[in-house]
């Protein structure tokens, strides 16, 4: 399992990565291994402005469908549409090639109160 040191991390299992005044979010290797293989990434608030903890998507794994929460308000500026022809990009390379949205963070401070990779560890049991 891995645990990144320069991400922050949700209790609903997101992970933001802060570059500049933009940040990336997806799901922990974690919330992938529990989910399992990913075959659909479903993002419907493209271009939308959310509040921290708003719905901004989901995903679906064969046995289920899990809700996307954002970690922190912002805009949301892009969606990975490569997930839309590979979205077992998110089994194989969560913090890579597995990313879901680019946003531009309304209140930079509100990264500052998620988790570090220690806490969010702790939380998992891992």
């Amino acid at each position: 399992m891995n645990f990144p040191e320069n991400l922050k991390y949700t209790k609903d299992h997101e992970w933001i990565l802060v570059e500049g005044d933009e940040a990336k979010i997806g799901i922990t290797d974690f919330a992938q291994s529990e989910l399992g293989d990913i075959v659909f990434v479903d993002i419907t608030a493209d271009g939308e402005i959310l509040d921290s903890e708003e719905m901004f998507g989901s995903v679906e794994a064969v046995k289920t469908v899990s809700e996307l929460y954002m970690p922190v308000s912002g805009e949301i500026l892009e969606v990975n549409v490569g997930l839309e022809s590979a979205p077992e990009n998110v089994n194989s390379d969560p913090y890579g090639e597995g990313w879901m949205i680019k946003i531009k963070p309304s209140d930079p401070g509100q990264v500052d109160a998620l988790m570090d990779a220690e806490t969010y560890k702790e939380m998992v049991g891992a």
